[in-house]
Formats: C-alpha cells, sequence, structure tokens
C-alpha cells in the first residue's frame, strides 16, 4: 500500500448536543454490545474524552446490573518506562476510572516497566497472542490526539504497525505535561497497539470533544487517508463511527 490514499470516508458520524450526551452515547454502544455478548471483548483508551463513558458504565454497572464479569478489555497503550504502581501509568488511570468499580476480572494494559528491548519485543508480542486469544477486539475505544495520533501511533506510523515500542511527538508530550508537573517529566517513549491491531477489531468507535479538537477531527475525516495522519485510517474500517460533540464538530 501507498503511504497516501485518495481522501473517502466510510464512517459514520454521529454529533450530539455536548459532552454528557456524547458519553452517554458512546456508553449505549457498549451497553448493547455486553448486553448481547456478555463474553465480550472492549479495546479502551485513556485521557480525558473517555472519562464520561467510564463513569456512564459505572452508574449502569451499579444501577442497572451491566454486568462485565466475562467481559475481556485492553488497553491500548502505557507510557515507557512506566512503573504500574505510578499514579500516571494507564493502568492506574484505568483502575482508578473504572476498574475499580466494576466486576471485570480480565483486563490488560501494556507493560511499561524497564526492560531490554528484546524484552520488550517478546511483552508486545505476547499482547498480541492475548489479543488474539481472546478471540480478538468486538469494540475498540478511540481517541484522537492532535498531532492526529490514535493510541500512541503518531505520524508515520504504518497501516500494518503492530504493537511496539514508539517515540512520542513533542506535542503529544506537552499535553501531557500538566499531568506530569512538567515537560521534563513526560517519557519520550511508550508502548501501543499498532494501526493494524486497531483495524481488527469488528467495531471501532472514536471520541473527539470540545473546540480544540475541531480542527484535527477535520483533517482527519477530509484529507487523504495518510501515515502522516494516522487516525485518518479508521475510514479504511467497514464498521467505524466518530462520535463528536457540537463543540468538536466545529
Amino acid at each position: 500500500m501507498s503511504n497516501t490514499t485518495p481522501c473517502l470516508t466510510t464512517v459514520g458520524v454521529f454529533v450530539a448536543s455536548d459532552y454528557s450526551a456524547l458519553c452517554a452515547q458512546v456508553a449505549d454502544r457498549i451497553d448493547a454490545l455486553v448486553r448481547s455478548k456478555p463474553d465480550a471483548v472492549l479495546g479502551l483508551a485513556t485521557g480525558a474524552t473517555p472519562l464520561g463513558v467510564y463513569a456512564e458504565l459505572v452508574k449502569r454497572h451499579r444501577e442497572e446490573g451491566l454486568d462485565f464479569s466475562r467481559v475481556t478489555c485492553f488497553n491500548l497503550d502505557e507510557y515507557y518506562p512506566m512503573s504500574p504502581k505510578s499514579l500516571h501509568s494507564y493502568r492506574q488511570f484505568m483502575s482508578l476510572n473504572l476498574f475499580d468499580y466494576l466486576n471485570c476480572k480480565h483486563w490488560s494494559v501494556p507493560d511499561g516497566r524497564p526492560s531490554t528491548f528484546p524484552q520488550i519485543e517478546t511483552l508486545c508480542r505476547d499482547y498480541e497472542d492475548a489479543i488474539r486469544d481472546s478471540g480478538g477486539i468486538d469494540l475498540q475505544l478511540l481517541g484522537v490526539g492532535r498531532t492526529g495520533h490514535m493510541g500512541f501511533n503518531e505520524p508515520g506510523s504504518s497501516v500494518h504497525s503492530r504493537t511496539r515500542l514508539v517515540t512520542l511527538a513533542d506535542v503529544t508530550r506537552q499535553d501531557a505535561a500538566p499531568g506530569f508537573g512538567g515537560l521534563k517529566n513526560v517519557p519520550t517513549q511508550a508502548i501501543t497497539m499498532g494501526v493494524g491491531t486497531i483495524l481488527e477489531a469488528r467495531q471501532i468507535v472514536m471520541m473527539a470533544s470540545g473546540a480544540a479538537k475541531a480542527d484535527i477531527v477535520r483533517r482527519v475525516m477530509t484529507e487523504d487517508i495518510s501515515a502522516q495522519l494516522p487516525a485518518s485510517f479508521v475510514r479504511l474500517h467497514e464498521n467505524a463511527v466518530l462520535c463528536l460533540d457540537q463543540a468538536a464538530n466545529g
């Protein structure tokens, strides 16, 4: 495949009135999947955008009995190096914002603990194998970063890329800096599912919220599909939806 594909759009676009309505809409999709397939496999994302979705799922678990006991979850990425016990780790993020409040017993986040490169390669292969052995991801939840990244697949990521160690773009690190107490404390690398891994999900739901995301959403949906804009690869997927609030819709 060439590095650039002519502009095309097969992605359904749903625009909610505000962030609360957006999160309810995305939670509805996950809710429906889990109720129809109790052993569903979910791919999950971190960051501010899905927080409202996770709060809504916790509420439905608590108040409506939404059962996650047979669900398996795989997270997109983790900073490297990163102790799983660090408050900056995505493992802690997912614990504090979702899994501490659900009856989900099977969830995984890439291992960001310091390792040799051969060990990292093995860990990444093992993560791919675990996804495959689970039957594959039924629904992958995504955000979109200001560089056009999904997961931590920064510009230049191949459509065929798999779970691997990557170097983070300066913009991505700058966006994360407030949570780390300054740019100097933000890791320069991360482990992420690859674009190819993501595109193997049976359904993809990409979220974007707020006026700051309006420009990158427009570019992802209208410019040529390219490795320089990795989130644009979702437009190659046969069952992908983009869920926005009004502000992100521009």
